[in-house]
């Protein structure tokens, strides 16, 4: 593990890889220097429109003047204020913050940058990968659309690409669930994330055939071998994820 102790891991997801989950045990497993994680509950990886009441409320740039801040809700609300602060919390946005305290010196530069974005990205949202890697650079191309996945995707990595040359660059593809009817979204899902890496790339950690977790093992709404509500991983779960992306780490790093 010799050759992690100098460096630092960067890390991006949703509520799956928030705080001290398996980007922690990767982190202490391959001995790591730092662990810049800076996942929200409830994210997807693009930016949105929505009504909420009286208001229309689109994802903000985390530059802006007004930035209403992040939020990781998800029950019902009619608080506009609220609602704007769910559309910030995309990876889009996440990045930009990511950035931000990168760039202030409250964190180091990644010497390895993990996503782990995508569980709760809906199908309607997915658009072409094709069409999104089309031009070489992000600024004014009009294929890289930030309000769909496939455009986000490309947005996000190759900018942590761009503002990290040495970086490496890893994307873990979502788990499986409970819920069939969601791993059959998951799939599609996945076939654009290969797209989206292949053509940056970057290597992607395949969780959802790799890592041990199963459909078949779980319940939905209830505890199962690894997942205490059919979603997100217990605590053996999330050790169970940390120890297949520390060795897909630890052998794909160069």
């Amino acid at each position: 593990m010799d050759k992690f102790h100098e460096l630092n891991f960067g890390v991006d997801g949703d509520s799956i890889t928030m705080g001290e989950q398996w980007s922690y045990h990767v982190f202490k497993q391959l001995e790591m220097k730092t662990h810049h994680n800076v996942a929200v509950g409830s994210a997807v990886w693009y930016k949105r429109t929505e009504r909420c009441g009286d208001r229309t409320v689109t994802t903000q740039d985390y530059s802006a003047a007004d930035f209403a801040g992040i939020s990781g809700g998800w029950e019902p609300t009619d608080d506009a204020d609220e609602m704007q602060m769910r559309m910030n919390n995309c990876a889009v946005v996440h990045v930009q913050k990511f950035l931000t305290e990168v760039k202030s010196g409250e964190f180091p530069a990644p010497d390895i940058f993990a996503f782990a974005m995508g569980t709760n990205d809906a199908e309607y949202f997915f658009s072409d990968a094709d069409k999104a890697l089309i031009g070489k650079s992000l600024d004014g191309n009009e294929n890289v659309d930030l309000f769909t996945s496939a455009g986000a995707m490309r947005w996000c990595i190759q900018t942590i690409r761009e503002n990290f040359p040495e970086c490496r660059v890893f994307v873990m593809t979502p788990l499986q669930t409970a819920t069939r009817e969601h791993n059959e979204k998951t799939l599609k899902l996945i076939e654009i994330m290969r797209k989206i890496c292949q053509g940056l790339s970057v290597q992607i950690i395949d969780c959802y055939s790799g890592c041990g977790i199963t459909e078949m093992f779980e319940n939905e709404g209830g505890e199962g071998r690894y997942l205490r509500d059919g979603l997100h991983p217990k605590e053996n779960g999330q050790a169970l994820e940390g120890a297949f992306a520390a060795k897909e780490i630890r052998n794909n790093y160069f």
